[in-house]
């Protein structure tokens, strides 16, 4: 493993450590996969030919003579290294579906998809090599791998079973024969070795008769445009994605239900509170309360003998006020405590009716509330009438 960063690139060199990496990664995270050399097929194309969108299918024609497999079951991708007037120089990389699946197993087991596969050798190259020739020498796992780029794109692998210097007296020249029979530069201005081969710097100069530059581990890497994510692993993680939002919006929805849940709630406590302090107060004030109820009921029962509002003949003398005419005669009158009476005959009934309204209107009478029946017709087409009242 190359990196510990959660949004980084991972080589997977050593399966055992991409089990290790997978509890540092979370199923939304953006991160790249970078395959070792050993899982793919790299080769250097010349495409007699500049239009980029004829490249590929010249490439996947020359990956299926390559590779005994149909083109449904590997994914390839490419990067243009150079062109010309009259052709390019890609280089293009595939690798068979089944294999990438056993080797991402413990991601895909727990929903992990990838933004991007690539092979590791190809983000060495870019980040260290992004000009001209070089030759990347570096560790994967038990091997030894010694990748050809140019302009910082992979054109020739070689991978070594062993790192010792006697195998490589004999492979190193073989390499670079290797390179010059496809067309590649093989002067290697830039020869880089990993730190952890510090002990063949001495062997790979004499061979190479070439200056060796030292590199670190990289973190993190250049990124690359080489990506062999397959078709399906891209539905996938778009699908995940989705889902992703989903719950995001379903946790913001819950989040603000449950808040206006809590709102409700704290509002329903405050008025409990409020209708609790109201019921204090008002049991406080009771003994008052009842008080001034009593002593109004005592002062309306007594109102007819100290409001001189209600004294008879006071009430008579509105009441003669309010005759429209000598033709409306008052005959009775009786008055108690709670309520009085009118008896009285007028000629017509629209007299009667017009006392009633009379009474009704006067300023000195409003503190009763008045109400007459129909009049009564006698045989002399007089209207006998009754008006009663009761202090409001």
């Amino acid at each position: 493993m190359r990196s510990g960063e959660r949004n980084g690139s991972w080589d997977v060199r050593e399966l055992q450590s991409l089990d290790e990496a997978v509890p540092l990664l979370r199923a939304t995270d953006d991160f790249v996969l970078g395959l070792p050399i050993a899982a793919v097929l790299a080769q250097r194309f010349r495409l007699p030919t500049v239009d980029p969108a004829e490249f590929p299918e010249m490439i996947r024609i020359q990956i299926e003579k390559a590779l005994p497999f149909s083109a449904d079951e590997v994914t390839t991708d490419f990067e243009v290294i150079e062109q010309t007037e009259s052709g390019s120089v890609v280089s293009a990389v595939a690798i068979r579906n089944e294999q990438l699946a056993e080797i991402a197993a413990p991601l895909l087991e727990r929903g992990y998809i990838p933004r991007q596969v690539t092979v590791y050798a190809a983000q060495r190259a870019s980040t260290y090599a992004p000009q001209g020739n070089a030759l990347l020498i570096y560790p994967e796992g038990e091997t030894l791998v010694s990748a050809v780029t140019e302009n910082g794109k992979l054109s020739f692998t070689r991978t070594f079973e062993s790192a010792n210097g006697e195998e490589l007296q004999l492979e190193l020249p073989q390499l670079r024969l290797s390179a010059e029979l496809q067309g590649i530069n093989a002067s290697f201005p830039n020869v880089l070795l990993d730190e952890t081969c510090y002990q063949l710097r001495d062997t790979v100069e004499g061979i190479l008769a070439s200056p060796t530059e030292i590199v670190g581990i990289e973190l993190p890497p250049a990124s690359v445009k080489l990506n062999l994510l397959p078709d399906s692993w891209r539905y996938r993680r778009s699908q995940i994605a989705k889902q992703v939002e989903w719950r995001k919006r379903l946790i913001w929805a819950g989040g603000t239900y449950a808040g206006f849940l809590l709102v409700l709630l704290a509002y329903l406590a405050y008025v409990r509170l409020e209708i609790g302090r109201l019921d204090g107060r008002i049991a406080h004030d009771a003994p008052q309360t009842e008080f001034v109820r009593t002593a109004e009921a005592n002062w309306k029962a007594l109102a007819p003998a100290v409001d001189a509002r209600y004294y008879p003949v006071e009430i008579l003398l509105h009441l003669f006020e309010s005759l429209p005419s000598s033709d409306v005669r008052i005959t009775a009158y009786n008055q108690s405590a709670r309520q009085m009476s009118v008896d009285g005959e007028a000629n017509t009934a629209g007299l009667a009716y017009q006392f009633i309204d009379k009474v009704k209107k006067s300023p000195e009478l409003r503190i009763f509330q008045f109400e007459m029946a129909a009049p009564r017709i006698l045989a002399n087409d007089h209207a006998q009438f009754r008006l009663e009242g009761r202090p409001r």
